[in-house]
């Protein structure tokens, strides 16, 4: 597979200058939302996977039973991938709601892996996000933020997405880029870029998901439903067998050569992480004695972050016995406006 690799990057590069502009134009007015059926199938859950609205909306559900999901049809190398999301309300802890990428069944020792996932909370706490990025392989090296939100994600519908190119990923939240992770040397294969399936799912996470597991899936609150709508697929779409890519046309047509992030977009992202990060594994000094080498330190970042949690992010002393996790819980403090 390895030689497989450049194949499809070549194949698929005659896209990217079409992704590019899509970020620096943070609006999705031109691409097309697709049905359901067209781009996605069911992946788990039996009846828990509810199909609505002219076939353009899905509900996914978690119950004593079971979770549910959906994945799309295609692979794809690069691409741009949004959904529109309303969260379960009221209780819950343990719940998680997955939006990511993903060719874990592909490549089961060096997958990649790129991540949206929505952390439920107690009565009264708000949901946050969490973001991560894997390639080929690397879990050992984390490479987690969490953040909270500036507005309730379980009140109303809200569009998540993920651009994807061979130098940079893109996490916004309604247009509002809240992550960026550039490509660097020094980051090597850690960077996503094989092709990937996208996912959608709701499971228990009781043991994680909620303040390390304190607080877990609460099933008399059952069951909890996730809706998704507005799906967008678009990106250069791999055929598995023949490594022959599949990319909008549209991308050669364009003149425009942006930087990926608008000036404003850029200044909304500032503003973001400055009010509702609460957790970036480049400033983790329990986790990272020197930060990992793709990290930029930004000194508002760190102020911020050491205020809030200083046995984490500064140089408090480290509680005995408590172990890192994964997706490790914090106390997430809430913030009224963006």
């Amino acid at each position: 597979m390895g030689g497989g690799h450049m194949g499809w990057f070549l194949l698929c590069s005659s896209s990217l200058l079409f992704l590019a502009v899509i970020a620096s134009s943070g609006s999705l007015a031109n691409l097309p939302i697709i049905a359901f059926e067209d781009g996605y199938t069911h992946l788990f859950g039996d009846h828990n996977l509810v199909i609505h609205r002219d076939g353009k909306s899905v509900h996914l559900s978690l119950d004593e039973r079971t979770g549910s999901g959906f994945v799309s049809h295609d692979l794809y190398l690069h691409g741009y991938f949004s959904a529109s999301i309303k969260l379960p309300s009221d209780y819950t802890a343990g719940v998680v709601v997955a939006f990511y990428l993903s060719n874990g069944d592909m490549f089961q020792k060096n997958h990649d892996e790129i991540d949206f996932e929505f952390l439920g909370n107690i009565r009264g706490k708000d949901w946050r996000i969490q973001t991560n990025v894997y390639g080929n392989g690397s879990t050992n090296t984390g490479r987690e933020e969490r953040c909270g939100l500036w507005f309730d994600p379980a009140e109303d519908f809200h569009q998540y997405s993920i651009l994807w190119t061979d130098s940079k990923i893109i996490f916004l939240v309604d247009d509002v880029p809240i992550r960026e992770v550039k490509r660097t040397e020094s980051m090597g294969g850690d960077f996503p870029s094989k092709p990937m399936t996208l996912y959608a799912t709701i499971w228990d996470a009781s043991d994680w998901a909620t303040n390390g597991g304190k607080y877990r899936v609460n099933y008399k609150y059952a069951p909890f439903v996730a809706e998704f709508s507005d799906l967008v697929l678009h990106g250069c779409a791999v055929d598995p067998i023949e490594h022959v890519t599949k990319c909008d046309s549209s991308a050669q047509d364009s003149e425009a050569v942006p930087s990926g992030i608008t000036p404003v977009q850029r200044t909304k992202m500032g503003n973001f992480r400055l009010k509702h990060m609460t957790y970036s594994y480049c400033y983790d000094t329990v986790r990272y004695k020197v930060p990992p080498p793709e990290c930029v330190i930004k000194p508002q970042e760190a102020e911020r972050l050491r205020k809030f949690d200083p046995v984490t992010f500064g140089n408090g002393r480290r509680h005995r016995g408590k172990r890192h996790h994964r997706s490790r819980g914090s106390q997430e403090e809430t913030t009224s406006s963006f």
